[in-house]
């Protein structure tokens, strides 16, 4: 065992790599892509088991090539992929490519929903341009099902999520604020093995875990894709935890996000330090209601949009129309999201959007209320999609915490 292997022995199986891979060139197959380029560093975590700094080209009929630019020595205890070049430019990727493959392809696909145009326009330049093509959705495709290795990393993180949001009910206390709070479960997180680390996709997110919002905090609508925003530490961050102190009596809401092996959990969970008011209580158990319905509605074939409906009519039956998903004006359109590599991936459970439950889909269920200038009411939790309907993954209670 090598410096590396001792010091984080985790590696992504070949078995894992191999079928993901199969996956990929199935899909670019059908649509007639002859290639693909990654780069993105979840997508290449996920295709090749590294994130070091390289390319990953996988044809549409032959091995994939790792090309690494910094660090081989790494890239080669932590990476399943057989063929790994050394390289110290990609200019040289078109000469390489056509040296191992007879030539180069007609179509290669790229990460053009997260790419930036400067680097898509060198790879036009080095390629040319009648050769790239857009390959995202194939890549997040392949990605939204997940397999019973990948749900078992992620049973990992909501074990840990639980333990942390224990954890919460020790140490809560007020005239804390709630950024320094946040750090304090946050340690705790991190002692544990959390990876600190979370990823998003969308480059204007802002991606943290200091998401405590008290009070008249969680009341607080912003920049944020997401009911509420808090006020965070200042107009440069104006979102999160900020320097308000916790107090007794009003609702804490803790959204909780934790990574370990590359993979996430997401979960939100309602506190108080001594009894709230009855409609901030009432509103909390609201969203359980509301929670607790969409999980019965899941199945295969279901659409997300149905599942999306389904929330917003019971929220309208309880009577909290106004509130649900945000304030009038300012509401969001979905109640959920896709888990995996990433925070916040496909699919996405949305209004109007048409994908169909598929057995292995991870997702993070939060419906979520906005009392303007007053308080939120929220609740995350994770399931997967199975035969039959929804398995948990989350292991915390859906309780309020009253502490």
């Amino acid at each position: 065992m090598n410096s590396v292997e001792s010091i984080n022995p985790f590696k992504v199986p070949r078995s894992e790599i191999d079928q993901r891979i199969a996956n990929l060139q199935t899909a670019m197959q059908k649509t007639g892509m002859d290639a693909v380029f990654i780069v993105q560093h979840q997508d290449l975590y996920y295709f090749s088991g590294t994130a070091q700094n390289a390319v990953l080209y996988i044809p549409a009929e032959a091995a994939p090539t790792l090309f690494v630019r910094k660090y081989m020595p790494r890239a080669e205890v932590e990476s399943a992929i057989a063929r790994k070049i050394e390289i110290n430019s990609v200019r040289n990727l078109p000469g390489l490519i056509s040296d191992i493959y007879g030539g180069t392809a007609k179509q290669i696909g790229f990460e053009l929903d997260v790419m930036p145009v400067n680097e898509f326009r060198f790879y036009r330049k080095i390629l040319g341009p009648e050769k790239c093509a857009d390959a995202s959705l194939l890549i997040l495709n392949t990605r939204m099902v997940k397999s019973r290795w990948e749900i078992a990393q992620m049973k990992k993180t909501t074990r840990l999520s639980a333990a942390v949001f224990n954890y919460i009910r020790t140490v809560i206390q007020p005239g804390i604020s709630e950024i320094e709070f946040s750090g304090i479960y946050e340690a705790y997180a991190r002692k544990h093995g959390h990876a600190a680390g979370l990823r998003v996709r969308d480059y204007r997110s802002e991606i943290y875990n200091w998401h405590v919002l008290s009070g008249e905090s969680g009341g607080m609508v912003g920049l944020l894709d997401a009911p509420a925003s808090g006020m965070g530490t200042s107009p440069a961050f104006p979102c999160g935890a900020s320097g308000k102190l916790l107090a007794a009596g009003e609702p804490i809401m803790i959204d909780l996000g934790i990574v370990i092996n590359g993979y996430h959990s997401d979960e939100t969970r309602m506190f108080a330090i001594g009894d709230m008011p009855k409609p901030a209580e009432d509103a909390c158990r609201a969203v359980v209601d509301i929670h607790n319905s969409v999980l019965e509605a899941v199945k295969p074939g279901v659409s997300v949009d149905e599942l999306f409906e389904v929330s917003v009519s019971r929220a309208h039956q309880l009577g909290y129309a106004d509130q649900y998903l945000g304030p009038p004006g300012y509401k969001v359109k979905f109640i959920g999201h896709g888990v995996g590599v990433e925070l916040v991936e496909p699919p996405f459970v949305a209004k109007g959007r048409k994908d169909v439950l598929t057995p292995g889909m991870t997702i993070a269920l939060e419906p979520k209320m906005v009392f303007e200038k007053q308080f939120s009411a929220g609740i995350e939790s994770m399931f997967v999609v199975t035969e039959t309907g929804a398995e948990m993954l989350s292991e915390v209670p859906t309780d309020i915490f009253i502490c």
